[in-house]
């Protein structure tokens, strides 16, 4: 089933989705798409369940045909100083910051969303499986923070981070009782007196 472009047709609407907020390592990233009208895509979906591969070919349809995107991220610092919620916020806003084009309207995947911007949005839930806008900035930000986790991996050996991304996954979480924590920890993620039983 092909998506809605958009919630609000007729206007320059910006989707606006994040990647990152569950791991334990590694920055959260957000991106903002705005798709040309009628865009549509038959394996464009909710990125988390789309394979690797079609993410990887639908991020290059993205780039080439949306009429703006971006990708911001915030760092595992900022995340401990001011929560994974509000670094949320933070990474979306910065991405339609980044836009080439200013949107009249977001459409923000998700229940909330505090933002610096005098832009209206709407918030919608489960909207990356709903609207193509949102998908297609799922799309973007997973495959970007999925590509900065890989090469982090290769600095960092040992966390397992290409395959499970910084997630709590068992793998990772005994590699951090067992080799420390690195500068791409998130701090306040982390419990080492329970590490292996907290999540």
């Amino acid at each position: 089933m092909l998506l809605d472009t958009s919630y609000m047709k007729g206007v320059l609407e910006a989707g606006c989705d994040e990647a990152g907020r569950g791991p334990l390592a590694g920055p959260v990233f957000a991106a903002a798409v705005i798709l040309p009208d009628g865009f549509a895509h038959p394996l464009l979906d909710d990125s988390k369940k789309m394979s690797e591969k079609n993410r990887l070919l639908l991020r290059d349809v993205i780039m080439e045909q949306a009429v703006a995107w971006a990708v911001a991220e915030v760092s595992p610092e900022e995340i401990d100083q001011i929560n994974i919620l509000r670094a949320s916020f933070e990474a979306m806003t910065r991405a339609v910051e980044m836009l080439s084009v200013r949107p009249e309207h977001l459409l923000i995947d998700g229940n909330r969303f505090r933002s610096r911007l005098d832009i209206p949005y709407r918030c919608e839930v489960k909207g990356d499986g709903r609207f193509a806008n949102i998908a297609a900035a799922s799309v973007l930000a997973k495959t970007f923070r999925d590509e900065r986790m890989v090469a982090l991996a290769k600095e960092y050996p040992g966390y397992g981070w290409e395959r499970n991304k910084g997630y709590p996954t068992r793998e990772h979480r005994e590699a951090v009782a067992r080799l420390g924590v690195t500068p791409h920890h998130r701090l306040s993620f982390l419990h080492p007196a329970d590490q292996l039983t907290l999540f």
